[in-house]
């Protein structure tokens, strides 16, 4: 089956039955590598990270290979955190070997976008996913592209996958953004089989106690989310953006100062 990054086959690995990831090559993927997903992830060889920075043939070799272990690291983390998703095995020359996630007859798991859900199993399901969505965040890690195209559903509920583009939820200045869009697609899609569902939001809620250092994998959320409204300071967003204008201009020098 291909999707955006990447094609993924069932495989025989010695007596079991896994899944293999491999990713496409960069021109011919459908989901590109924007700076709002990479921004955060630390690059400990300076070396490499000027590459990347500069985009050399070099630095763009190795952007490929981080974005390709960004999956397996997210992976790894948040089965430690019990997020439902697959189980990462190995991982080499940009094929990922995981679980083969499957239905309660042993066949590949279906997507969530292939069911016909009744109102109670709609309810069920944005349940089950909004927790296991505060489960990611409390383990640092944002989606970034969460919908009914990246979960499966097996004999256990709802597995999620896809994980490339997962950004760094304290270290990504928009990660609050895109929490809230992965929270809004299941709520959209949910929203189609149980209209109560449409008035909820949980993605504001969710973001709102994370940054008060509040949420935690139990936290009792209730889907509603009281807006504070309040007159900007104009004196501060314009400081703010000359502070901005400040880094940018000084991160320019240093690029120029490397490149002499």
């Amino acid at each position: 089956m291909s999707g955006k990054e990447a094609v993924v086959y069932v495989v025989r690995c010695g007596q079991e039955i896994r899944c293999a990831k491999v990713y496409k090559e960069p021109e011919k993927r459908a989901f590109r590598q924007a700076v709002q997903y990479t921004q955060g992830r630390n690059v400990k060889n300076s070396r490499r990270a000027r590459a990347m920075e500069k985009g050399t043939r070099y630095g763009r070799q190795e952007l490929e290979q981080a974005w390709q272990n960004a999956e397996v690291t997210a992976l790894q983390r948040l089965a430690a955190a019990g997020v439902r998703v697959p189980t990462p095995y190995n991982f080499l020359d940009g094929v990922l070997l995981m679980e083969l996630v499957t239905d309660a007859e042993g066949n590949a798991a279906p997507r969530l976008n292939d069911l016909t859900l009744t109102p109670e199993q709609a309810r069920e399901f944005h349940g089950r996913l909004i927790r296991e969505v505060v489960r990611m965040l409390c383990a640092g890690i944002v989606h970034g592209d969460l919908s009914e195209y990246n979960v499966l559903v097996d004999s256990g509920g709802p597995v999620i996958i896809d994980l490339p583009q997962a950004v760094d939820a304290a270290g990504n200045i928009g990660a609050g953004a895109m929490l809230e869009r992965d929270v809004d697609n299941l709520t959209s899609y949910f929203g189609r089989f149980a209209a109560d569902l449409r008035t909820t939001d949980y993605g504001k809620e969710i973001w709102a106690l994370f940054e008060s250092g509040k949420l935690a994998p139990d936290s009792v959320l209730t889907g509603r989310f009281k807006r504070v409204e309040k007159p900007v300071d104009v004196r501060d967003v314009m400081r703010e953006i000359d502070d901005v204008k400040k880094e940018e201009a000084a991160r320019q020098l240093y690029k120029l100062s490397l490149e002499r």
